[in-house]
Formats: structure tokens, sequence, C-alpha cells
């Protein structure tokens, strides 16, 4: 069996998996909140060897981002702040001693859209600060909204601020 095959069997598992280790990457790179060339270049490194056998949109975005930030050899004070922030994001960092881990504000919309309800169809996953799913289906019910399952016709999904199995990679 060629290496090709085995990817394309256990594609499921292998993003999964670059996603975990990413997510711990990322912790593990921005948890002094600095970046050295040496840790960028690793973490470049790190994405060029999984994108060939990645599915995972991130993973390319975040592996040319890099490529055009070490572009000219040095990562200037912007391009840190910028990486660093990205990495935080990704990574669901804010989080307190004891705490659940936050779900991830990547690559969710930024900024987030104006919430409309008259009509507009959300779903709900995660768990969140106002309430139970219940109570904040029912809030969009009472300003005019509809809610239900995820589908094709969903208009906002709307991710509790704390991660669950539900919501695996946050």
């Amino acid at each position: 069996m060629d290496e090709r095959f085995y990817n394309r069997v256990g594609g499921d598992r292998i993003s999964s998996r670059q996603i975990d280790e990413l997510i711990g990457l990322a912790r593990g790179l921005a948890a002094d909140g600095r970046l050295n060339q040496a840790e960028v270049e690793f973490l470049q490194k790190w994405l060029a060897a999984n994108l060939e056998i990645s599915e995972q949109p991130i993973i390319h975005t975040l592996y040319h981002r890099i490529n055009q930030i070490l572009n000219d050899g040095v990562v200037d004070e912007d391009e840190h702040t910028e990486l660093i922030d990205t990495l935080n994001s990704f990574s669901s960092h804010d989080f307190e001693l004891g705490e659940v881990l936050k779900s991830t504000t990547l690559p969710l919309c930024n900024p987030a859209p104006s919430p409309v309800f008259n009509g507009r169809l959300y779903c709900f996953t995660g768990t969140f600060n106002y309430g139970q799913r219940k109570h904040c289906e029912e809030a969009v019910r009472d300003r005019g909204g509809l809610s239900g399952g995820l589908s094709q016709k969903t208009e906002f999904l709307v991710i509790g601020a704390y991660a669950t199995d539900s919501w695996k990679h946050s």
C-alpha cells in the first residue's frame, strides 16, 4: 500500500490529529507572549511537513502567512504581534486556572456580523454564558428569529464560549 492510500483512508483521523497538535504547538509557542526567530521557523517546518497530507485550510493559510513573514528573513514587530494574536486566538489561551477551555475565535467571522433576527435561522452549539441552549434559542425566537439544527439553511452558527466534546476542536 502506498502512503497516499493511507492518507485517504485515515484522512479524518489525520486531520483531527493535525489540529490537536497545531493547537498544542500554538499554546506552547505563544505561552510567554513572545516568539523568537527559531520558534517561527520551527512552526514553518511543522506546517510544511503537514501541508501535503492536510485538508485543513487553517494549516494552508498559516503556512502561507508564515512564509510571507519569513520572506525577508526577519520577523518585525508588526508581524510578531500579528502572529502572536493569531496563535492566541487559535489556541484559546485566555482561560483561568481551573477553568474549562474556551472556544477559539478562528477561523470565524472577524468582525462578527451584526445579528439580524427577523426570520433568520440560528443554530447553537457548545456551552453558553447566557444560559442553556434552550434559553438562547428562546431569546432568538422572542426577537423574531428561528432556531434549529445545522443545515445549509442556517444563517447564523452561534458557538458557546466554552469548549465541549460537541465542538471538539473548539
